[in-house]
């Protein structure tokens, strides 16, 4: 059965560089299954969960924007970051979660910085949640 290569990079490092047969990424307006012979297609990353698919285990991470380009069973995602799912610790997601629901936010620059702080501190808790399922 073909597969995919898939590539995780951040900033900092190569997060990820393995086979995979599937791959599901958050989107900035929706989520995307990737399988092999995926039509080609470079797409905005929204802040959510990224699942990787390969000989029958799944690993789950924590992704937050970015893009990801599908060309010839080769998936890269470029992200700002990428954790592992395991190591999203739930208190400190919670805690910044109340910090940006109390943050003030008078302009809309600060309205657009508060309101992203929630999106992402949301996305890490049902990425954490759903691992401990």
């Amino acid at each position: 059965m073909p597969q995919l290569n898939c590539i995780v990079v951040t900033p900092e490092r190569m997060v990820y560089e393995q086979q995979a047969d599937f791959v599901a990424l958050t989107m900035f307006d929706g989520e995307i299954g990737i399988a092999p012979r995926h039509t080609p297609l470079i797409g905005r990353l929204g802040s959510g969960e990224m699942r990787i698919t390969s000989e029958g285990s799944t690993h789950r991470y924590y992704i937050e924007g970015g893009f990801v380009e599908v060309l010839d069973d080769v998936i890269t995602v470029l992200t700002n970051r990428a954790v592992p799912a395991g190591e999203i610790d739930e208190a400190v997601a919670r805690e910044q979660l109340y910090s940006a629901l109390t943050k003030q936010a008078g302009t809309p620059e600060q309205m657009a910085i508060r309101d992203r702080a929630l999106s992402q501190s949301r996305a890490q808790l049902r990425v954490a949640r759903r691992t401990k399922s």
